[in-house]
């Protein structure tokens, strides 16, 4: 266990910072230390952002705490749903989470599953208590920096699509999610355009309802 206790997150973030430091150097050979990076840090994984729809909205009309219970609730019923479909939940901001899924069909399942999971919630709520769900999935080759956070093109994408874009009850995904889903017949993807000139393409998910 000593040694095994010196493997954590923090080292992971030493690592980068001391390569990063290097490549600042003059002369520095940025593709082979890019390489470098690529190879201590990339991964393949399906990254979801989720956003809970009218934050300020709500919070003006019914304040922050009750906002913040909203925020507890969501997690209470989307955590069964991210552990049956092997989610990592990386971190939570605000009202948004973060979480990363070896294949992209079990990231979207998930997030239909979410989605299902909020309508039932809501079905005898206040309008003030319901929770209103939007999702950005993205997949690929990423860096992953221990357990503390992620990056890439996906992983910017996946994020302003659940969070900007989405609206409430909706799945966005990339084109790069588009192109590695099985068939399957409960969900259809239609294109959509996102007015973000850095997202290649993206599309909604239609789902069982």
């Amino acid at each position: 266990m000593h040694y095994l206790s010196k493997i954590h997150a923090s080292s992971y973030q030493l690592r980068l910072e001391s390569l990063i430091e290097a490549r600042l150097q003059p002369n520095a050979d940025k593709a082979a230390i890019d390489a470098r990076i690529w190879d201590i840090f990339g991964e393949n994984w399906a990254v979801m952002f989720t956003d809970l729809s009218g934050f300020s909205r709500y919070v003006a009309e019914y304040g922050i705490i009750h906002f913040l219970q909203n925020i507890h609730e969501s997690q209470r019923i989307f955590d069964p749903c991210i552990e049956t479909h092997d989610g990592v939940l990386v971190k939570v901001e605000g009202d948004s989470m973060l979480i990363l899924f070896r294949q992209p069909d079990k990231a979207v399942q998930c997030a239909i599953d979410m989605q299902h999971a909020t309508t039932q919630y809501n079905r005898d709520k206040s309008d003030a208590d319901k929770i209103l769900l939007c999702v950005g999935i993205g997949c690929g080759r990423i860096l992953t920096i221990g357990d503390q956070d992620v990056f890439g093109e996906e992983v910017n994408a996946a994020s302003k699509l659940g969070e900007d874009v989405a609206t409430a009850g909706q799945i966005l995904v990339t084109g790069a999610v588009a192109n590695a889903l099985q068939p399957c017949a409960e969900i259809r993807l239609e294109q959509v355009d996102t007015q973000q000139a850095w997202i290649k393409s993206a599309y909604t998910v239609h789902y069982s309802t």
